[in-house]
């Protein structure tokens, strides 16, 4: 139902986009994915990542219930027989011809009554509760861990699918390039400068960058399904994608200063940095189970044989529950939530590198990027310059077709390694704005 109103709605926006776009096809940008995949019912992992923040308010508010009375109320009409033997009591009356009898009754009585307890000082529970809303913070930030994460992978597979369009349109101009090539090879042989065999040579080539052609469609149309999984739309939708793979020089001279911003932002680290207080709250709860607590209670009714005549009753009380020894249980568990305390503590040592590590390997990826896309520049440069002299020296007459042949293929080598180098520079962007946590500025560029 929802991914019908969904592609209802982009239908009728579709109405007022560019001339280009199809009626029924949705454009895409990289941003619109990325929306669309962390709406309230888009993704499955947000909607579940929101259902685990609900539960942890649950918590909350179970912990602070200790600190508020807990009241009971209760109406009772019975009408019994009771022997009193069976509680103790026996009657011997030396008198002779007179007993006390055993057995009591039938009689009725009504009972109404009212109870309440009120915790009034309990270090435990204070530390419990404060423990609860540290997690509840906790389960906030892995929400936002979730949401980080559902964006870097739509954020992959809409890269993924930029990828496979730039693979499809080099593979359709390799087409057309051995097309040309044919019709001149044709034209050669025709005028006499050129033989069958090299008819046949750019014909085996054409039928090869076909074959390439169809198997880059198909690889389109995987990535795209892919997409449309991860966005949970329908996976029939036709979808045009508005960007395109590109290059764009991003400063990685201050490698210190985004490790101190991952630091800063990466919500992996707040949510373990949660975890730990919660562990060291808890741990404090049981420790605190061994100081004295203060209780209040009371009980508030009537009671006789009837609702009329009955006669009103209360009890009220203040105690003071002082631990003593409980088998060493209470020490087991503050052993226990010690040990889980270092844990913690242990696991966010250990992401605060790992995050560092992150860092700096997105880093060395950008650079590496980078010189790589400079250098399939200039190859693709260079191989159209060679095919271009090639095929006028074959048009002269001067050089057969293997030598265009072979500058053909060293182009399309060098239009693959073009598409590889600028999906690889965007990977590492991603990669660098996943490892700092920036990965909603990445993706609003």
């Amino acid at each position: 139902m929802r991914a019908h109103a969904f592609l209802i709605c982009a239908a009728a926006a579709t109405i007022a986009a560019p001339t280009g776009y199809s009626q029924n096809t949705l454009p895409l940008s990289l941003k619109r994915a990325v929306e669309i995949a962390l709406a309230p019912d888009g993704n499955t992992r947000v909607a579940l990542a929101q259902e685990s923040i609900e539960q942890a308010r649950r918590r909350v508010e179970q912990a602070k219930a200790a600190f508020l009375p807990t009241i009971e109320s209760s109406v009772s009409d019975r009408r019994q027989v009771t022997n009193l033997r069976a509680f103790g009591f026996s009657f011997e009356i030396p008198i002779p011809g007179f007993s006390v009898p055993s057995i009591v009754g039938p009689f009725t009585v009504f009972d109404a009554r009212a109870s309440a307890q009120q915790s009034l000082l309990n270090f435990a529970d204070m530390k419990r509760y404060q423990a609860s809303k540290v997690s509840l913070s906790a389960v906030r930030s892995e929400s936002d861990i979730t949401r980080n994460s559902v964006s870097d992978e739509v954020a992959r597979d809409y890269l993924g699918c930029l990828r496979a369009d730039a693979v499809r349109d080099t593979a359709r101009a390799n087409v057309e390039l051995s097309e040309t090539l044919l019709q001149l090879a044709q034209r050669q042989r025709t005028a006499g400068t050129g033989t069958g065999i090299e008819v046949t040579r750019a014909e085996v080539q054409l039928a090869n960058d076909r074959q390439r052609l169809i198997r880059a469609e198909n690889d389109r149309v995987r990535a795209i399904l892919q997409l449309l999984k991860a966005m949970s739309l329908r996976l029939d939708s036709a979808v045009d994608f508005t960007d395109k793979l590109d290059f764009r020089a991003v400063d990685t001279a201050a490698a210190e200063a985004l490790v101190e911003q991952a630091r800063k932002t990466r919500p992996e680290l707040t949510t373990q940095q949660r975890r730990e207080e919660a562990a060291r709250l808890n741990y404090g709860a049981v420790r605190s189970e061994r100081l004295p607590s203060i209780g209040a209670s009371g009980d508030f009714g009537t009671i006789g044989p009837a609702i009329v005549g009955s006669h009103g009753t209360y009890a009220m009380g203040v105690s003071l529950r002082i631990p003593m020894f409980d088998g060493g249980r209470r020490e087991a568990r503050r052993g226990e939530t010690f040990s889980q305390l270092r844990q913690e503590q242990l696991r966010t040592r250990d992401l605060d590198q790992q995050i560092e590590l992150q860092v700096r390997l997105a880093l060395e990826s950008l650079r590496s990027a980078a010189a790589e896309v400079e250098a399939a520049r200039t190859g693709q440069t260079l191989a159209e310059s060679e095919l271009a002299q090639a095929r006028r020296r074959y048009e002269a007459g001067v050089a057969n077709s293997v030598e265009v042949t072979d500058a053909q293929t060293r182009l399309q080598r060098a239009r693959d390694n073009q598409v590889i180098a600028l999906y690889n520079h965007n990977v590492a962007r991603l990669d660098l704005a996943t490892a700092t946590g920036t990965i909603a500025e990445y993706v609003n560029q």
